[in-house]
């Protein structure tokens, strides 16, 4: 019967058979039912009088690693569900930024993909080292951000911690940590198939079937395939692109033999064959010599950004392949203390082709291809909960290799459009191939201590010691036209031969945390945090260019973070108000700078940052089935200290004094949602809903030099679905209609240097409707 059940349920992913998918319950803060068993005994017996539609849900979080309500931990945090998700058309990783405060995602593709919190973390396309973000996906650490470039899969929950956060989790992070939690298996039957079609060939199918084999063994079976037509045109094939496919499959097993033993083994595999990475021209800088150098050789690019459309022969193309297998096992030891493994190997392949811009044969294809593997190991001892202190103790191996190829083909008229010397550049092959080696391993505690019944002490440790042993080689070039004098100087600075040697990089990273909660109220926890996070350094994987080879290494990025925060549940649990102000002082911070010789970007320490700033998150239910929330952030972050950085186009020096401006990538000053819920039941076993969710953010730097060329203006995004639920032939059905974006804003999200101090920039989604639905059976 499971095996019917699952064939039924993957031909309606594929959209073989119609399925009516969900729709959505609240976000994080969703109109729910909690149990007078979830609360405490002041509040049961309010609770238990209570509709329970009036109430805001409680939800479990394992941050600290062990089950505990999201209200009573002393961290900042935002959690979404997967209603949240569902309600607001949220599948992949860019676009959670609308809903989680203080967070931007910077996308051109999976390998320029960057997380930043509060203004820190947008290191993009940087291969020798990890982000400041960390990223886990069922406990295990995504070392590649672009890791987490594919479609949420059967997911339980997203919980975003802001600040520094390396005591418990894997790796040492100074910006925050986004947690992603999929759903288990379950031990009795729980099946779901949905599909989704919408504007622009936009076609998604995703089913899950879940059930036992036994009474002590369970599985999970989820997949999915996504489809989209592109909403940029390219005038030269007459095609659409910045769409492409992407499907993925995830099987796991839970093994459950009593009440002392769990094992989890999950095993996933994803891919993408896309054109994702389209830019459109954003500005020609001060000079407008790229359009002249375009015009020269009979280019003919799309200058206005409205109308959605490129002029590409070659047009670029992404293709990722990446999975990996994992196995939790928990233990529970007869003095209830609790021992937890968690093994895992993930790997990620990753291949672009990337255009000039141009309809004319400049340069044909440029980028770098990424071969990652790793491996990690965890170990944690947890002392039983319930005693005066309570402790987490565990060590950590990381253990990475990665190779990645820099390539550039260039077409034969290289040379007129660069302004290069005759037979310099034009029908060259250029090929560099790096690799990187990293053992990481780390030392972890963290302990709390209940001093009474109101006030905690929560203090915590890691020693992270990593070593890293890198090389570069680039090859001579190839093709070509036999040069001397100029024309074979200009071809040697750009694309002569360069072999690094070894290059190795070993440090130790601290990172400490030491927080003094109070609970003021039975529902009001206030807290005082303080904390250290120390990322390890790096090796640029590239080939250095006017920066020299001291540019390879990449030095410690070093945080410290004051925080204060107060989470509350008011009037009877219908409210939730937290709050939060905070400064972080980042020494040595990591991002990446731009080479105008080499026309390539490198990760550098990029000075002293500060940060700070408040944040405020709220949810209400003003009326039977009604929930409305506000969410807000301001970030003040600066640079303190960069004297190096260098010049925006519009300056002519070859570097320029950022210090004491607010000029990092991507970190905007202000930002905010709005959301409203509303549930009611319309007929017998009939229920209709709407969901509206408004998004806010201020304007910012796209580029690392600051120039008023590159600045992304100000937008907005509002999302809306409305929807009915309902039983039929014995199953529960979900049907919505949604509109994202549904005002049809003009918005970019991304920046990128060109040449001759030109921009370019990723154009978001246009206004897209569609239809969602799903079957629970």
């Amino acid at each position: 019967m499971q095996q019917k059940k699952l064939a039924v349920a993957i031909a309606a992913a594929y959209g073989i058979a119609l399925a009516f998918a969900p729709a959505a319950q609240a976000q994080n803060a969703a109109a729910l039912a909690v149990t007078a068993a979830d609360m405490p005994a002041d509040s049961a017996e309010a609770a238990a009088s209570a509709d329970v539609s009036q109430v805001i849900a409680s939800v479990t979080v394992s941050t600290r690693r062990r089950n505990e309500t999201s209200q009573s931990v002393p961290t900042t945090m935002s959690v979404l569900d997967d209603k949240s998700l569902e309600n607001n058309r949220v599948y992949r990783v860019q676009d959670l930024q609308q809903l989680l405060p203080s967070t931007t995602v910077n996308f051109v593709h999976a390998r320029q993909l960057s997380f930043a919190v509060r203004g820190l973390g947008n290191n993009t396309a940087s291969d020798g080292l990890e982000g400041s973000v960390g990223l886990y996906l069922d406990n295990v650490y995504l070392a590649r951000p672009g890791m987490a470039a594919f479609d949420a899969l059967d997911v339980q929950q997203l919980e975003l911690l802001r600040g520094p956060q390396g005591t418990l989790f894997g790796k040492n992070t100074t910006a925050g940590v986004l947690n992603i939690t999929t759903k288990q298996p379950t031990f009795r039957s729980e099946n779901s198939a949905s599909l989704s079609v919408g504007q622009d060939n936009y076609v998604q199918g995703k089913a899950s079937i879940s059930g036992a084999f036994s009474d002590t063994l369970a599985g999970r079976l989820s997949v999915y395939k996504t489809h989209e037509g592109g909403y940029i045109s390219n005038v030269y094939n007459n095609s659409k692109v910045q769409g492409g496919d992407r499907d993925g499959v995830r099987a796991q097993l839970l093994f459950e033999p009593d009440a002392k033993l769990n094992v989890r083994v999950i095993a996933d595999y994803n891919e993408e064959d896309s054109n994702n990475g389209t830019m459109v021209f954003y500005s020609a800088g001060p000079s407008g010599k790229w359009l002249a150098q375009a015009a020269a050789v009979g280019g003919h690019p799309i200058t206005d950004p409205s109308r959605y459309s490129v002029n590409l022969d070659s047009g670029s193309h992404v293709s990722v392949h990446q999975g990996g297998l994992s196995a939790e096992a928990n233990y529970k030891l007869d003095n209830d203390y609790k021992l937890t493994a968690i093994s895992a190997f993930r790997f990620w392949n990753f291949t672009p082709r990337n255009d000039d811009g141009l309809d004319v044969p400049v340069t044909l294809n440029v980028g770098a291809l990424a071969r990652h593997r790793q491996f990690t190991q965890e170990l944690r001892l947890a002392t039983p909960q319930g005693g005066a202190v309570e402790s987490v103790l565990g060590a950590y191996y990381y253990y990475q290799n990665l190779d990645n190829t820099n390539f550039t083909y260039n077409g034969p008229l290289a040379d007129k459009f660069n302004a290069t010397p005759a037979g310099a550049w034009s029908n060259l092959t250029s090929l560099a191939d790096g690799h990187l080696r990293v053992n990481s391993y780390a030392l972890f505690g963290q302990s709390i201590w209940h001093i009474d019944p109101q006030w905690d002490l929560t203090g915590g440790l890691r020693a992270t010691y990593e070593d890293k042993r890198a090389y570069e080689v680039r090859y001579a070039p190839t093709g070509g036209a036999v040069v001397t004098g100029a024309a074979l100087a200009s071809r040697n600075a750009r694309y002569g031969a360069f072999d690094s040697g070894d290059v190795r990089l070993n440090n130790l990273s601290p990172s400490a945390l030491l927080t003094l909660a109070s609970k003021i109220d039975t529902d009001v926890l206030g807290f005082a945090s303080l904390s250290h996070g120390e990322k390890s350094g790096g090796i640029n994987l590239t080939v250095p260019g006017a920066a020299g080879v001291s540019s390879l290494k990449v030095g410690n990025e070093k945080a410290n973070n004051v925080e204060l925060g107060i989470k509350s549940n008011l009037w009877e649990r219908r409210a939730q108000i937290n709050a939060s102000v905070f400064a972080n002082v980042v020494r040595g911070y990591q991002n990446n700078a731009y080479d105008p010789v080499s026309a390539s970007s490198y990760l550098t320490n990029a000075g002293d940052v500060r940060s700070r700033g408040a944040e405020l998150e709220t949810s209400f239910v003003v009326a039977r089935g009604l929930t409305l929330g506000a969410n807000g952030a301001f970030n003040d972050v600066k640079y303190l200290k960069y004297t190096n950085a260098p010049c925006p186009p519009e300056i002519a020096a070859t570097s320029c004094n950022l210090s004491g401006r607010a000029a990092l990538v991507n970190a905007p000053r202000w930002t905010g949602s709005l959301n409203a819920q509303y549930v009611h039941a319309v007929a017998e076993q009939v229920e209709g809903y709407f969901n509206a969710n408004y998004a806010y953010r201020s304007e910012v730097f796209g580029t690392l030099d600051a120039s008023q060329y590159s600045k992304i203006p100000a937008y907005s995004l509002t999302n809306l679905s409305a929807g009915a639920r309902f039983k039929a032939g014995g199953a529960r059905w979900d049907v919505s209609l949604w509109a994202k974006n549904a005002f049809d804003k003009q918005y970019y999200t991304s920046m990128w240097n060109s040449s001759f101090g030109a921009y370019n920039a990723i154009i978001g989604t246009p206004r897209t409707l569609g239809l969602t639905a799903r079957a629970d059976f």
